[in-house]
C-alpha cells in the first residue's frame, strides 16, 4: 500500500481505509448474487431434466441461497473488521441455542403432530376404553377417554387400577395425562364405546 499512495493524490490517502472495505463489500455481495443465480438456473435445468418436483426444486433453491448469503455476510463482516474468532465464537453460540430450543421444542412438536394422526387415523375415540400395553400383552395403563387436546389424551380410571366404567358410589375416580406420541411407541388394546349400551336401560318385563 504505500507503494501506491506515492501515485495517488494526497487527499485520496486517508479515503483508502474506506474506500478498499467497500470495494471489497460490493464485489462479495456482487459474487453472491451471480451464484445465487447460476445454482437457481442449475436447480432449475436439473428439476426438468429429471422431471423432478417443483416443491422439491424450491427447498434446494432456498436451501442453496440460504448458504450463500451466509457464507457472504460473514465475508463482510471479516472485511470490515470483526474478528475470526468473534464470528466464530456467535456462530457456535448461536448454534448452541438453536440446537437447545430445537430439542425443547420437539417432543411438543411431536406431540401436536401425533394429535393429528390421532384425529386422521382414529386408533380410537372419545369414551372408548383402551390401554397401553407396556410391553407385549403384559397389563399397562388403562382408562376411558374422556379429552384428547394437542398435547395430552386423558384418561379415566379407578382407585382399583382396572379402569371400569363402573361409577359406582364410595369409588375415587383419578386420571391420567398420556403424552399422545407414546400411543405411537407403544400397543394400543381398544373397547369401543357403544352409547347404546350405556344409555338403554331394559324395561321390566310384565
Amino acid at each position: 500500500m504505500p507503494v501506491m499512495k506515492e501515485h495517488l493524490p494526497a487527499w485520496l490517502w486517508q479515503w483508502l481505509d474506506v474506500i478498499v472495505p467497500v470495494v471489497q463489500v460490493a464485489l462479495i455481495l456482487l459474487a453472491a448474487w451471480l451464484l445465487r443465480s447460476l445454482a437457481r438456473r442449475v436447480i432449475q435445468r436439473i428439476a426438468a431434466h429429471y422431471a423432478l418436483p417443483q416443491e422439491l426444486a424450491m427447498g434446494a433453491r432456498r436451501v442453496f441461497g440460504f448458504v450463500i448469503y451466509a457464507a457472504a455476510l460473514l465475508l463482510v463482516l471479516e472485511r470490515i473488521g470483526v474478528s475470526g474468532t468473534v464470528l466464530w465464537t456467535a456462530f457456535t453460540g448461536f448454534a448452541t441455542v438453536a440446537a437447545v430450543a430445537f430439542f425443547a421444542a420437539w417432543s411438543v412438536l411431536s406431540n401436536i403432530f401425533c394429535t393429528m394422526l390421532i384425529f386422521i387415523t382414529r386408533p380410537f375415540r372419545l369414551h372408548d376404553q383402551i390401554e397401553l400395553l407396556d410391553r407385549g400383552a403384559e397389563p399397562g395403563m388403562k382408562g376411558r377417554v374422556i379429552d384428547i387436546n394437542l398435547i395430552y389424551t386423558t384418561l379415566q380410571e379407578h382407585a382399583d387400577g382396572n379402569g371400569s366404567d363402573d361409577e359406582g358410589h364410595g369409588s375415587a375416580a383419578t386420571t391420567l395425562q398420556i403424552p399422545n406420541s407414546l400411543f405411537f411407541q407403544r400397543t394400543v388394546r381398544r373397547w369401543r364405546y357403544s352409547p347404546r349400551a350405556v344409555t338403554e336401560v331394559d324395561e321390566p318385563t310384565l
